[in-house]
């Protein structure tokens, strides 16, 4: 699969914190590869879930600290808030053709995958689902419905490979990988309080700014397969992927937004600027991810 003209790239925060380091270098190597190609590199705010992203000092904080580094976007930008009839409509659709089943389990079950609705996971985030409510009967689950059992909607992944087969996907630098559905997890799409969790969100976002290279960090890497399978269920164009270093301390640990100390607003504070920043940022990634300050 070669690149594709215009070649367009995104960032794609979600506004419950304070941007870091790693956000920086992942919208930086995004603005980078679209100036490479001469293409375009727009801007999608994450913000599904109203209780995470509810304060507005968030947001405001993305669009100062990407002003402040001189980091540009192109066109309007797409805020997820504002597309839920979008998800919803593809929701609807997966009903349609069988490949989704609803799931009673509660959160104690599976609070991994509840943590994992509308944040992009990471590795290591979640417990493996049981496959428990694709097994229940289908007189079982009109009783639970019935009672008024809340329930998620998860897709089976052993019926959509049944359907789609094993399609192929490409990352920059990895090469071609195939997709495997029946070894993707029984992923949460949606639930009544959250109409789309990131994977469904996501690969209906992509499609929507036609974005054709996506960059993001290696440890979204395991999630790819899964987010192939929905391109390929809903007709989606299947993007080029470049999966970059994630951004760690000396002893390995992943940098976060609770790692006040290494968040944009608090480097600026100490009179940082954005040249060093950004020129502090490319090291590390240079190092294979190792962070080790600004200077």
């Amino acid at each position: 699969m070669s690149l594709r003209h215009p070649v367009i790239t995104r960032f794609a925060p979600t506004p419950s914190g304070e941007l870091h380091v790693g956000h920086v270098l992942a919208a930086w190597r995004a603005r980078r590869l679209a100036d490479v190609h001469g293409g375009l590199c727009v801007l999608r705010i994450e913000n599904i879930d109203a209780d995470r992203t509810r304060d507005p000092r968030w947001l405001a904080g993305i669009y100062e600290d990407m002003q402040w580094l001189g980091i540009r976007f192109d066109g309007e930008v797409m805020l997820q808030s504002r597309r839920m009839g979008e998800y919803a409509a593809a929701l609807k659709k997966l009903r349609r053709m069988g490949v989704l089943y609803p799931c009673f389990c509660t959160r104690a079950d599976a609070r991994a995958q509840w943590t994992e609705m509308t944040s992009a996971p990471h590795a290591g985030w979640h417990m493996h689902y049981s496959g428990h409510c694709r097994m229940l009967s289908d007189d079982r689950i009109a009783e639970l419905i019935a009672k008024g059992v809340p329930y998620a909607w998860r897709v089976n992944m052993r019926l959509v490979e049944e359907l789609i087969g094993c399609p192929l996907w490409e990352d920059l630098q990895l090469g071609v990988r195939r997709c495997v559905p029946s070894q993707c997890e029984d992923a949460v799409l949606a639930r009544k309080d959250i109409p789309a969790s990131y994977h469904l969100a996501v690969v209906v976002d992509d499609a929507a700014q036609r974005v054709n290279l996506v960059t993001r960090g290696a440890d979204l890497i395991e999630y790819t397969p899964l987010q192939r399978a929905l391109q390929a269920l809903l007709g989606l164009p299947t993007p080029l992927y470049a999966h970059h270093v994630v951004l760690r301390d000396t002893g390995g640990k992943r940098l976060a937004k609770r790692d006040h100390a290494c968040s944009v607003r608090s480097l600026r504070a100490q009179g940082i600027s954005a040249k060093q920043l950004l020129s502090a940022v490319q090291r590390a990634a240079e190092r294979g991810g190792v962070w080790t300050g600004w200077g």
